[in-house]
């Protein structure tokens, strides 16, 4: 995203946010949300469209996919997740008592109810919608096999089709009563979708898909504040507006990524991403998504219309998405274009 004055710190052009991908998900909680996607079959054969990204949403807006606890190879987490006591009083928005049902086996309490788990299941409805998805013949909400199976069977209802809009919304809205939760899950199924797919390049030029495949041959690398060039990832400077520093980490930053890109196609592009916006035929914010081809640059800005508020660059390879380096603590991925706001349109260099 810099160059070598910026990667000291004298500018600061980068934001530290970005849209989620699975790359935001501990490896044990997304192998636990594709294995329930292909047991539900076993448990509600006629449901469609339980797809991994949709668990993820779920658990993302309940949990953040347990992040700072453990997560055995069992699929055991620890410490324990709990939610609020459900007593009225209160904290954390519930005004109503929720009677105990479980004598405190799932929820460490006999004085009332709590959100258990991952999921966030009450025990009273863990009682009927719990399954043993890792073999050890126990339904533990707080196991992440366990729970994951649990709300896919929650979801899918009597044969849900989650494949149609209106069934997946419905299908959310029984697990939590408000248009704003669905709304946030659904962002966020959106997110995970995107970041599962591949790009179809079949009808793209050559020197497209150069620059295309190139960038997704480097998913996984991890995002370095400054790094990257055209020959490939390297160490960074310091430091991000966020305070991180890419000293010590091989990888690139968003426009590091570009550079690297391109340079499979004979263009060579400078490490700033307001100013590789200069380059190539652009594409004014005005015209909207829709106007970017496969292989256009695509920009985000503090300020939309004023190039040199620009801070993100990222590679569009359709369907609404794009390959970037995100922002530090997260590798090379796909993004889909509108999880950033600040969308400043493009730059077609092909």
């Amino acid at each position: 995203m810099l160059n070598a004055a910026a990667a000291l710190g004298t500018r600061s052009e980068e934001s530290d946010d970005a849209g989620g991908s699975s790359a935001d998900i501990p490896a044990r909680m997304l192998a636990a949300y594709k294995k329930a996607a292909q047991l539900i079959h076993g448990e509600v054969p006629s449901c469609k469209g339980l797809v991994w990204p949709v668990l993820a949403g779920i658990a993302k807006v309940e949990s953040n996919h347990a992040i700072g606890h453990g997560i055995a190879a069992n699929g055991d987490i620890r410490p324990r997740i709990y939610g609020v006591l459900l007593n009225g009083s209160g904290a954390g928005g519930n005004t109503s008592a929720v009677a105990d049902t479980d004598g405190g086996k799932w929820d460490g309490t006999a004085q009332g109810e709590r959100a258990v788990g991952p999921f966030q299941f009450l025990p009273s409805t863990w009682e009927s919608t719990g399954r043993d998805a890792n073999g050890d013949e126990v339904s533990d909400p707080h196991n992440a096999d366990d729970a994951a199976l649990g709300a896919a069977v929650y979801l899918c209802g009597h044969g849900r089709d989650l494949t149609q809009a209106s069934q997946l919304r419905s299908a959310i809205y029984q697990y939590n009563h408000s248009d704003a939760y669905v709304d946030n899950v659904l962002g966020w199924i959106s997110q995970y979708r995107a970041s599962g797919a591949e790009p179809d390049l079949t009808r793209s030029p050559e020197r497209v898909r150069k620059v295309v495949e190139a960038a997704m041959s480097q998913r996984g690398i991890p995002y370095s504040w400054g790094g990257g060039n055209s020959k490939g990832p390297s160490t960074g400077g310091c430091c991000s507006p966020g305070g991180k520093s890419g000293t010590s980490i091989r990888g690139y930053d968003c426009s590091g990524l570009m550079m690297y890109a391109f340079a499979h196609a004979g263009r060579t592009l400078p490490h700033l991403a307001s100013a590789q916006a200069g380059f190539g035929t652009r594409i004014p914010p005005s015209s909207g998504t829709g106007a970017l081809r496969v292989g256009d640059l695509v920009f985000f800005a503090f300020v939309p219309g004023r190039d040199s508020t620009i801070h993100h660059v990222g590679l569009y390879v359709g369907n609404g998405q794009m390959i970037d380096a995100a922002r530090p603590g997260t590798n090379v991925r796909l993004d889909p274009v509108d999880a950033m706001s600040g969308f400043a349109g493009g730059a077609r260099l092909l």
